[in-house]
């Protein structure tokens, strides 16, 4: 398990992890992207952004990098950052397949990514992953599996992925929408020749989701290694849009919105990487803010009662624009 390199890591913040969702491509649904982004989203100026990301949280301990072959170019942009740290060995190094971007790096694009988990999109998509990333991807995760994919039930691609895991390659899954639990139990289930296929679970858990946290805890209990995505929420838990709580909260502990969202999260302990969907430095600092936050059991509490019912929270995920 390649995560086994953040067990001797003693920085606070070797528990947050970097996505680059929203900085590998022009167009996401992040609240706040006009602000964070500006006008200039050419594809040199992301890719110098990013690698600015990419060394502020290198150099203030992150250690996990998260990309997917539907964020834009981010697995290009890492691969060119990772290519001038040849000696670069304490990190790790996931992304994702069964999304294919679509968008052609525009921000009104009718399609921005296209779902498909066959085994064709497979070895289409590892083959572009490894053409750039090479033996410096650790983990492949299934992009979004719901409990209806078919990439839990396709033995083919099951055999395929075993396959890759026995050379070396950690396979994992991501889950999305309001059966994240029934998704992951049904990973979870997933066996070739008697053994367990999947070695990490990535779902959405934040102060406003928190549906997934009995499947999250049952794939920790199973021995996977579980990293948290959208903990911000879209955005939705950044200081301009928090609930008013969590502004509360937040001023109490003088630390940021985020930090104290981010906090929630890494406090769970089935979480094992927490993603940081920073597109700023600044961001990216006061995100790191959070493994030093702490919450008493009152402030904690009135946190709790921020979480809405799963259908209406993806419905109004759903229905948040690409920016």
């Amino acid at each position: 398990m390649p995560f086994a390199r953040l067990a001797s890591a003693t920085t606070p913040t070797c528990h947050i992890g970097l996505g680059l969702a929203a900085v590998g491509r022009p167009g996401y649904i992040n609240l706040g992207r006009d602000e964070d982004l500006g006008d200039d989203r050419s594809a040199e100026t992301l890719r110098t952004r990013t690698h600015e990301l990419l060394d502020a949280a290198y150099a203030q301990g992150v250690r996990y990098f998260d990309a997917a072959r539907s964020y834009g170019r981010s697995e290009e942009f890492l691969a060119d950052w990772l290519n001038t740290r040849p000696g670069l060995d304490d990190i790790v190094v996931g992304s994702k397949w069964g999304y294919t971007y679509t968008a052609d790096w525009s921000t009104d694009a009718e399609t921005h990514e296209v779902k498909d988990h066959t085994l064709a999109t497979y070895e289409r998509q590892r083959a572009e992953s490894d053409a750039l990333l090479g033996d410096r991807l650790d983990l492949y995760q299934i992009h979004s599996v719901t409990p209806d994919s078919p990439a839990l039930t396709d033995k083919e691609l099951h055999a395929k992925l075993a396959e890759a895991a026995a050379h070396g390659l950690t396979i994992g899954f991501s889950t999305s929408g309001p059966a994240q639990g029934d998704a992951i139990r049904a990973a979870l289930a997933v066996t070739v020749d008697g053994e367990p296929l999947f070695r990490t679970a990535q779902s959405t858990y934040n102060a406003l989701e928190t549906s997934a946290a009995p499947a999250l805890a049952e794939a920790h209990d199973a021995g996977l290694t579980v990293i948290v995505k959208e903990a911000m929420a879209n955005g939705r838990l950044a200081g301009p849009y928090a609930p008013d709580v969590l502004k509360e909260v937040a001023e109490e502990t003088g630390l940021g919105c985020d930090a104290v969202a981010l906090a929630v999260v890494l406090r769970q302990p089935w979480a094992g990487v927490v993603l940081s969907g920073a597109a700023t430095t600044n961001q990216l600092a006061s995100n790191l803010h959070a493994a030093v936050v702490d919450l008493d059991d009152d402030q904690l509490t009135r946190l709790d009662a921020l979480a809405e019912e799963p259908q209406a929270y993806w419905e109004r995920r759903g229905q948040l624009p690409w920016h």
